[in-house]
């Protein structure tokens, strides 16, 4: 049985956003044990994020981001509105028209 393998760019955004939590958590002053008890972590848990480990799950990524006050940076993740692929296949699918048109002595066709 195979290990799932993660696509190169992935690993390299996963590690680009570790270094930024760093970054982030080094302008604050704080150290890692303060910023893993911020947000309900051990430390370990926090280095492996730090250091772009990719099974760092989403939640203790998002817990961070929340303890340093950048949660609101995740607003545009995964838009729907900004989703403009997903919107043309959604719209390609759509019918041309509604339904059938009717004429207008069949309102009453008893």
């Amino acid at each position: 049985m195979s290990k799932f393998e993660i696509p190169m760019q992935v690993t390299e955004q996963v590690a680009q956003l570790g270094q930024r939590i760093r970054i982030a958590r080094i302008r604050r002053g704080w150290s890692v044990a303060d910023l893993a008890s911020k947000a309900g972590i051990n430390r370990n848990t926090l280095t492996a994020l730090e250091l772009g480990k990719p099974g760092t799950s989403v939640g203790v990524c998002f817990s961070v981001l929340w303890a340093l006050g950048l949660d609101r940076t995740l607003d545009g993740v995964a838009d729907p509105d900004a989703d403009l692929h997903g919107k043309a296949l959604e719209a390609a699918r759509r019918p041309s028209r509604a339904g059938k048109s009717r004429k207008a002595g069949e309102d009453y066709d008893f």
